[in-house]
């Protein structure tokens, strides 16, 4: 394996939202490859019951991005006005970038769940998330490699049936993200700054380093 190449990818994965190109088309088959490999991730309990609802067609992506704006506007705009760290407040201020041109980003990718669970129940719930998460960040790491990019989203989730309603999604599968999909406007993205492994890491013992 081309370590360099991995370690590039794992470490350049950013959340991409000001620097998704709105003009340039998402080939189908570029979107199947990057779910391929997605789904190659592994499963608790090999129970298969990730769903991906993609979405290109023009009027549901502008309905979705209606519901993600009413829902995110104020508090992302009052966010970014209020927040005393740089760095967070720049976060919020292109989260709330994102909802203006929403509708114009060519695919919206919502990974699902097909499985009803009690959230209440901790080892249920972890369960089913151990299912889907790994397949969607395999999804993003995916269109990183192939020049896309991505950020993921949960404000919809806020409207979830009407969301649901709006692509015919039943009640028997739970919405888990969106993904803002596109290719990037240039692909130098940069390692975040992340504090050391050791200052976050305990040994056998919390806290323990």
């Amino acid at each position: 394996m081309d370590i360099d190449s991995i370690d590039e990818v794992l470490s350049t994965t950013r959340a991409v939202r000001r620097r998704l190109d709105l003009t340039r088309p998402v080939e189908r088959d570029v979107v199947l490859d990057c779910l391929r490999l997605a789904i190659q991730a592994p499963t608790a309990s090999n129970d298969q019951n990730w769903r991906f609802m993609v979405v290109t067609d023009p009027d549901k992506r502008a309905a979705i991005a209606q519901i993600y704006r009413e829902v995110g506007n104020d508090y992302l705009e009052n966010a970014a006005t209020t927040e005393s760290d740089p760095q967070t407040r720049r976060v919020y201020e292109s989260a709330h970038a994102l909802t203006a041109v929403l509708a114009k980003v060519p695919v919206l990718v919502i990974p699902c769940i097909e499985r009803p669970f009690d959230a209440n129940n901790r080892l249920v719930a972890a369960s089913a998330w151990a299912s889907i998460i790994p397949a969607a960040w395999s999804f993003m790491l995916a269109l990183r490699s192939r020049g896309l990019g991505s950020v993921w989203t949960t404000l919809h989730l806020a409207r979830e049936q009407e969301v649901a309603e709006l692509l015919g999604i039943p009640d028997t599968v739970m919405q888990v993200a969106m993904f803002p999909v596109a290719y990037t406007v240039g692909t130098d993205f940069k390692p975040a700054s992340r504090p050391p492994p050791e200052t976050v890491t305990s040994w056998n013992t919390w806290g323990e380093h």
